[in-house]
């Protein structure tokens, strides 16, 4: 049996999240959400979140900007300015255990994804960092993305999978990719595999060394 964990990044969105939520909620799937800062500024942003919180979502923290992975962002700041900004406007919320994502640059694992200074802000503030193991391009291949997310689903046990809820990304296929994937007998689960996470609840719980810019304290 594969399992399948969902995940959206880079929203919310007002036109593009109410149909991904949408499309969840008629297949009965929880998933998880990473979102912006920048995009938290608005009323309607912060409905989405409290609408995706309410409907059994996880949502987390996926940086302010979404400019320069924290790993390769010089400024002095920069932990303060992308995830604990981000958190200020979330923690009002009521969002539960903090989670963060960090940002890629194109869905790409190694040492630019966080900074030393990241880790320990992790850390001290009892984060868990959600990572992933599948990035099928929905914003490159809008169309065409399905094919190779059905066959990473199909490639190991538990795919913990990066999708977008973004203009012109995953959401056009979604539903169709969701029914085949249940007819080829994936199970659905907002679980993370463990080694997606390897920061639990502010404990580092798996191998850091290659997702780190410089030795950690």
């Amino acid at each position: 049996m594969s399992l399948l964990t969902l995940s959206f990044d880079n929203g919310p969105d007002p036109e593009v999240t109410p149909r991904v939520l949408d499309v969840l909620a008629s297949h009965g799937i929880t998933a998880h959400f990473f979102v912006l800062g920048k995009h938290l500024g608005t009323a309607e942003g912060r409905r989405l979140v409290e609408r995706a919180r309410d409907e059994g979502h996880l949502v987390g923290n996926h940086s302010f900007t979404h400019a320069v992975p924290l790993g390769e962002d010089v400024r002095p700041d920069a932990v303060e300015a992308e995830i604990a900004a981000t958190e200020a406007l979330l923690a009002p919320l009521g969002l539960g255990p903090k989670r963060f994502r960090p940002f890629g640059g194109g869905g790409r694992l190694g040492p630019h994804l966080l900074s030393p200074r990241a880790v320990e802000h992790l850390k001290e503030h009892g984060y868990s960092c959600i990572l992933w193991n599948s990035v099928p391009g929905d914003w490159l291949d809008p169309e065409g993305w399905p094919e190779r997310a059905l066959a990473d689903c199909m490639s190991r046990p538990h795919t913990l999978m990066v999708l977008h809820d973004i203009p012109k990304a995953c959401l056009q296929e979604l539903d169709g990719f969701l029914r085949r994937a249940r007819d080829l007998g994936i199970q659905f689960t907002p679980r993370c595999p463990p080694e997606c996470v390897p920061i639990v609840d502010g404990r580092v719980t798996g191998d850091l060394s290659g997702l780190v810019s410089g030795p950690l304290g």
